[in-house]
């Protein structure tokens, strides 16, 4: 097997990073989305993850296996130090252990940032995820009930959350 590489995503990155987030979008209730996004909107929205957050990407073998982002939880100022995650993982790379090397790498990168917790919306039945999170620390802090409809039906919204600064004071012991 290729070896995986996780780095900052760049603008190249965005085909890849779209192609795996549409089909999730057409596929899954992992997002809440209903109509594919396009390049622009894509490459838009890379623009607009600057410091301290981020986008990450999975590469194997020269393209674009997964993605991660580290991304604004809410516009109000005492938000500043909590930051909402996604991971997504390229379908037919599912249980490669790459949404596990994406995950290691956004808590690593979120703690260097100087954010103190990370939520996570997870939308729709996806087992791996909640078992993904639960694998970094991540508890369940809430279930919103019924608030997404996709694919005919109601979908419910896990919430998910991992203070980093606990993290940080086990490291320093």
């Amino acid at each position: 097997m290729n070896q995986t590489i996780i780095r900052t995503a760049t603008e190249p990155d965005v085909p890849g990073i779209l192609e795996i987030y549409n089909d999730a979008i057409l596929n899954t209730t992992a997002t809440f989305d209903t109509e594919p996004q396009t390049l622009e909107e894509k490459r838009k929205w890379l623009r607009e993850t600057a410091y301290p957050y981020i986008v990450l990407v999975a590469e194997r073998a020269g393209q674009v296996v997964g993605w991660a982002s580290l991304r604004r939880f809410r516009t109000k100022a005492a938000y500043r130090y909590t930051a909402e995650n996604s991971v997504y993982v390229r379908k037919d790379c599912h249980a490669e252990g790459i949404g596990t090397a994406l995950m290691r790498r956004l808590v690593d990168v979120g703690a260097d940032s100087g954010f103190h917790t990370i939520i996570a919306g997870i939308a729709g039945d996806n087992p791996a995820s909640l078992r993904l999170h639960r694998r970094f620390g991540f508890e369940i802090v809430g279930v919103e009930r019924e608030v997404g409809y996709k694919f005919e039906r109601w979908i419910n919204v896990t919430w998910m959350q991992k203070i980093l600064s606990e993290d940080q004071a086990a490291r320093e012991k």
